[in-house]
């Protein structure tokens, strides 16, 4: 027996297609992964290092559930000198990944029957997040470069919170100053909240990042997320943080003592050492990942796949809907070509004629990827004519005179 409320939480769709991939790839398939949302670089030496330094010295003890001082300090630091939000310590609470702080947020901000707006296609796991706090998704539109239409449409009296995701997973789009000062005054126009998921801060090309946070008025209404597993390639360190307003940050500090207790003491120390640390392989890891951005929008292009150029993050979400839509397309990819991807039907209503490709692969995989995809192309384009023909003949037999 199960309550209603964990039956009601979907399986992580990207999750279960990177299971299948690896499960396939270890059956000897050459299988491209382009589903998962995870840099295909090592984590810095200097922060292993770090961290393993820290089991050295014996840092294999509780710590305190949101954090260990130096992090937390060097954490709001980090927010004041690069996002321009005034934030002590304090307010500054350490989680084993950033989706841990996303659950805890929704949690501490959203009672049953409120409302959260989500922003077109979503990551996956906002939404059961949402659910688990007995709330609703209400899905804003957005344009066809994946920026916000009116959400006011979206906000009733049941509205809480609405969650920005800048640069977004799955889009890639980057949200510029005029457009979260819209957002801006949504919120202090009806009196919400806004988290902030600023997981892909540093994986942005031609944009500037912008904290919600720091525009006048939103201090007091934002939380704002982050962590170490996309910049510095620590996905399976799990370590994460949320800041803000002391109250709300008063309630996550009781649902993560009674729940994860805190994040792993050796990892916090590899965090100081991320944040402290030089910055150059993560430039180096951005500029490759622009290279592969360039190379697999091009080619999709020239495959006739319409496909945005993301502003940040590293996934493409190409438009399918010529190919026979998301899901149709994705199994496609996976039994004919060997490319597990993503549909974009798993990122809300709207990403339903969409996929999603991660680019945290080689520049030769891509190549490889796109040399695939190009045969599943010219296939679908031979059947359709072939129908296209059959169709014709049919037409003409039907209008020939009998004999």
């Amino acid at each position: 027996m199960v309550s209603a409320r964990m039956a009601s939480i979907q399986e992580s769709t990207t999750l279960k297609i990177s299971a299948m991939a690896k499960k396939l790839a270890a059956a000897g398939q050459d299988i491209i992964d382009m589903s998962v949302g995870e840099p295909d670089f090592d984590t810095p030496k200097y922060i292993v290092e770090a961290g393993c330094n820290s089991i050295r010295m014996g840092e294999t003890h509780y710590a305190p559930t949101g954090g260990i001082p130096e992090l937390r300090r060097h954490i709001a630091e980090k927010l004041a000198h690069e996002n321009s939000l005034r934030l002590t310590a304090d307010d500054v609470f350490v989680t084993p990944g950033a989706k841990m702080a996303v659950f805890a947020a929704i949690q501490a901000l959203m009672q049953e029957g409120d409302e959260c707006v989500l922003i077109g296609p979503s990551w996956v796991s906002y939404e059961p997040c949402v659910a688990f706090a007995g709330g609703k998704v209400s899905w804003g539109r957005v344009d066809e470069n994946f920026q916000p239409g009116d959400l006011e449409e979206n906000i009733n009296s049941r509205t809480r919170l609405i969650i920005v995701n800048s640069p977004s997973n799955p889009t890639g789009s980057v949200f510029d100053r005029m457009v979260l000062k819209e957002i801006r005054d949504l919120a202090v126009d009806h009196n919400l909240f806004v988290i902030s998921d600023e997981i892909y801060e540093k994986i942005i090309y031609d944009h500037q990042h912008i904290s919600i946070g720091s525009l006048e008025g939103m201090a007091e209404r934002t939380v704002t997320i982050n962590g170490f597993s996309k910049s510095y390639a620590m996905t399976g360190w799990r370590l994460g943080y949320l800041a803000g307003p002391k109250e709300t940050m008063m309630w996550v500090n009781r649902l993560l003592s009674h729940s994860v207790s805190q994040a792993t003491t050796f990892v916090q120390r590899a965090g100081v050492a991320a944040l402290q640390g030089p910055q150059d392989e993560v430039t180096a890891m951005v500029a490759e990942f622009r290279a592969r951005r360039d190379m697999l929008v091009s080619g999709l292009r020239e495959l006739g796949i319409p496909c945005s150029i993301p502003g940040g993050a590293f996934y493409v979400f190409p438009d399918v809907s010529h190919l026979g839509g998301g899901d149709a397309f994705t199994d496609r990819l996976l039994k004919e070509a060997l490319i597990a991807a993503t549909p974009g039907s798993a990122f809300g209503p709207d990403g339903k004629n969409y996929v999603r490709r991660s680019y945290a692969a080689t520049q030769s995989r891509i190549a490889q990827a796109l040399e695939r995809i190009g045969r599943i192309v010219n296939s679908w384009i031979i059947i359709f004519f072939s129908y296209f023909i059959i169709d014709y003949f049919i037409m003409k037999l039907g209008k020939m005179p009998l004999l």
